[in-house]
Parts: structure tokens; C-alpha cells; sequence
């Protein structure tokens, strides 16, 4: 027996043509900025030699840049974006902070690793 109350989903979307329009180019500028975010870091990440003396401004902006993507990613996908201020705030900054926390550490620790090597020697 089939079930006559249950709707197909996208006939129930209730969107006209003009909404779909407006999402699809939403996801469209969206992918746009993430591609060209992701071209830089790839381009700086193949111009630029390790042993180079702007390496380490170049590892600071990648963190950065990854940063920017994680948060329009999610401003984007998970619909924060359209969220008052606030709510963005107290959902973004814990997971900077902790981010950066982890950046934190994974820099002391190399520090110490290489002090050791140094010391110790291989």
C-alpha cells in the first residue's frame, strides 16, 4: 500500500526559481574564493624553497590562509553566516583559540626538538 502523505522532497523545497538561482550562485562564488585561496597557497607552496629566508613568513601565511577558508567554510556551509554577530563570535573564537593553541605548541615543541638535536647530536 503506498502512502499518499508523504511529499517528494523537492517538490516540497518551496523555493521559487529565483531562490534556487541565488544559492546556486552563492555556491558558485563560494567554490570560486576557496579555489583561488587554494591556488596561492599551492603557488606560494611551489615557488618558494624551503631553505628560502621568507620561509617562515610563508608557513605563517598558510596558517592564515587555512584559517580564512575554515572560517568561510563554515560561515558558509553550516549557514553561520547569516547569524547575528555574536552567535558567530561565540562559536568562531573557541576554535581559533584552540587553533592557535595547537600552532602554540606545535612550535615550542619543534623549538625544543631541535635544541635537543643540537645538543645531543643524531
Amino acid at each position: 500500500m503506498e502512502r499518499d502523505d508523504i511529499i517528494e522532497y523537492s517538490l516540497d523545497a518551496h523555493h521559487s526559481e529565483a531562490e534556487g538561482v541565488s544559492l546556486r550562485k552563492k555556491i558558485w562564488q563560494v567554490t570560486a574564493l576557496l579555489t583561488v585561496i587554494t591556488t596561492v597557497e599551492v603557488v606560494l607552496g611551489s615557488l618558494i624553497k624551503q631553505s628560502s629566508p621568507s620561509w617562515p613568513i610563508v608557513k605563517i601565511l598558510f596558517i592564515l590562509l587555512t584559517l580564512v577558508k575554515a572560517g568561510y567554510i563554515v560561515l558558509s556551509f553550516m549557514h553561520l553566516g547569516h547569524e547575528r554577530k555574536s552567535l558567530k563570535y561565540v562559536i568562531l573564537i573557541p576554535y581559533i583559540i584552540f587553533i592557535l593553541y595547537l600552532i602554540f605548541i606545535c612550535l615550542t615543541e619543534s623549538i625544543a626538538v631541535g635544541a635537543a638535536w643540537e645538543k645531543y647530536g643524531a
